[in-house]
């Protein structure tokens, strides 16, 4: 199994009530080495078999016309991403006393 990842940020222009909610209690909690904070969205997609360029293109597609918001949000990033399980399971196969 492979997955897709699609990050969604709001545009620079449009204002973030949570991102700056976030940016305030930070600092209040000991967090003072950050300067801002803007908030997203993140999708994981899930395909039988290997992530291609087909199915990489599928994703940019349906994360521009189903996923996003094209006046306030910017698909900032569609990217295939190793199956986590499965590499745990590869990596427990490799080191089982871990």
């Amino acid at each position: 199994m492979g997955n897709v990842v699609i990050d969604v940020m709001l545009k620079p222009e449009i204002l973030d009530p949570q991102g700056q909610a976030v940016n305030g209690a930070l600092p209040r909690l000991g967090f003072d080495q950050f300067t801002d904070v803007r908030q997203g969205k993140r999708f994981l997609l899930t395909v039988d078999g290997e992530v291609t360029d087909e199915v990489l293109e599928a994703a940019r597609k349906a994360a521009e016309t189903l996923l996003s918001n094209p006046v306030i949000e910017d698909v900032v990033s569609v990217r295939a991403e190793q199956d986590v399980d499965a590499s745990r399971a590869e990596q427990d196969e490799k080191d089982p006393g871990r």
